[in-house]
């Protein structure tokens, strides 16, 4: 995650590569390719890795740096599906699409995990496993969710029953949860920026500091202009988000711009192996909290979302709150940096991908799910204009909304402020409930024993 303030604030770990790749030059003079993708996201690097690897003529356009926004800051979890709830997904397109746009996801998130081979994208550190904890007594809606994904869906899950979550997460404020063992975590930077320089080794040529101030999209041959020079292209890739800027405003407004404030402690030693003991990534039902270990003995904790940027700085203290909410017993914890991102999220919560017309393509508003839905839509987008694959129009029904612009942002952020103070409130029912449960059990007991003890021998 990142967002266009990150120069004061570090992201989870700044690599050479990362440096180097910063150092790409920038477009000045005239081009005519077969390929032009607007975006140094992982979307458009995976798009131009994939093309690349067939012969494809094809250039990269990057405002700014490669990764310098979401896709070089996130937590670098990969685990299936969208960001649309599956029952939602099956409600809007059917069980038969469903399942074969789940399918693609999952095939999104193998990709990034073969890519992550120490020979292929060295240094990522991948753990295995994703643990999503409900901060309620959901025991039976639990039973039905994980029928439909392993059942209906293959996917390998399995269900943590409260005791075996409490003896890994050591707090009250979760319940039962579902273990992804195949999902996985690796580092989001420096992945990307592996991507990128597996795209040039490829043989595509990336050019920085190269914002697109105009496009022209009809007729076979795309126009696009730059600062300094002009393109043409048989292709055009928008393989953007939020900040994509005037040019390109049409896609940009299909999006609600989301920020998401994550920070790092500092080493917090045995104090942390003494409340949480799994290495992989932990993330509630309710999207609020996302966390992991990281480099053995700190905590790297994502905030809510929200549609209205902040200095990332100012967000240290309510993440220190916030995990001391959770976690009381570690006390005061100091954040040593913070880092955060703009994604762009649909009206409809899945991503947009696919052919607008004839040669003008998109990649975009993968929301939160990003790292393993643009692996599956760089490779859908690659394979579509040059294969003739047409799987992408999977998401056809998912067509570009306008996002309702300052008054969509405004009614989402109330929207989660709502959705947050239900979930508080749910949870604060659902262990209230249990204090009473176990009261009352405690209560019974005593009474038995009084009740044996009365009884003449």
């Amino acid at each position: 995650m990142t967002s266009d303030g990150m120069a004061a604030a570090d992201g989870p770990g700044d690599t050479e590569s990362a440096v180097r790749a910063r150092r790409r030059e920038r477009l000045t003079f005239d081009l005519d390719v077969e390929i032009c993708v607007v975006g140094g996201g992982l979307a458009g690097l995976t798009v131009a890795l994939e093309a690349a690897r067939t012969g494809a003529n094809v250039v990269v356009l990057e405002g700014r740096h490669v990764g310098w926004n979401a896709s070089g800051h996130h937590l670098g979890t990969v685990m299936p599906g969208y960001a649309l709830p599956l029952s939602d997904l099956i409600a809007r397109v059917g069980f038969d699409d469903a399942y074969d746009l789940w399918s693609l996801a999952r095939a999104g998130a193998d990709y990034v995990r073969a890519h992550a081979a120490e020979h292929i994208i060295p240094g990522l550190g991948l753990t295995e496993g994703v643990l999503e904890v409900s901060n309620v007594d959901a025991g039976e809606r639990l039973i039905s969710h994980l029928q439909m994904l392993s059942e209906d869906f293959s996917t390998e899950v399995e269900g943590w029953q409260i005791d075996r979550v409490r003896d890994t997460l050591r707090t009250g404020r979760y319940f039962h949860a579902v273990h992804y063992p195949r999902a996985f975590q690796i580092d989001g930077r420096k992945y990307v920026h592996g991507l990128a320089e597996l795209a040039r080794k490829a043989g595509a040529r990336i050019f920085e500091d190269t914002p697109v101030v105009g496009i022209d999209p009809f007729g076979i041959r795309k126009r696009i202009a730059t600062p300094r020079a002009r393109l043409r292209a048989s292709h055009l890739v928008l393989a953007g988000n939020v900040h994509l800027g005037g040019a390109l405003r049409r896609l940009s407004d299909t999006l609600v711009p989301v920020w998401r404030y994550a920070g790092v402690t500092s080493p917090l030693g045995n104090r942390l192996a003494e409340v949480m003991t799994f290495q992989g990534s932990v993330i509630d039902t309710d999207g609020i909290d996302h966390f992991r270990i990281v480099e053995g003995d700190r905590l790297m904790w994502a905030s809510p979302e929200t549609t209205w940027e902040a200095r990332p700085g100012r967000q240290k203290a309510a993440i220190g709150r916030r995990i001391g909410t959770i976690f009381p017993q570690l006390g005061a914890v100091e954040i040593a940096k913070v880092f955060c991102g703009a994604v762009g999220q649909t009206v409809h919560g899945m991503p947009q991908i696919g052919q607008l017309q004839p040669g003008l393509w998109v990649a975009s508003g993968f929301g939160r799910q990003g790292l393993g839905t643009s692996a599956m839509a760089g490779q859908l987008i690659a394979r579509g204009m040059l294969e003739g694959d047409d799987r992408w129009r999977l998401f056809a029904p998912f067509e570009l909304v306008w996002a309702g612009g300052k008054t969509g942002r405004a009614a989402g952020h109330a929207i989660g402020m709502a959705m947050r103070a239900r979930s508080a409130a749910a949870g604060t029912l659902a262990r209230y409930r249990e204090r009473a449960r176990i009261k009352a059990r405690e209560r019974q007991a005593r009474l038995n024993a009084a009740d044996r003890k009365s009884r003449p021998l």
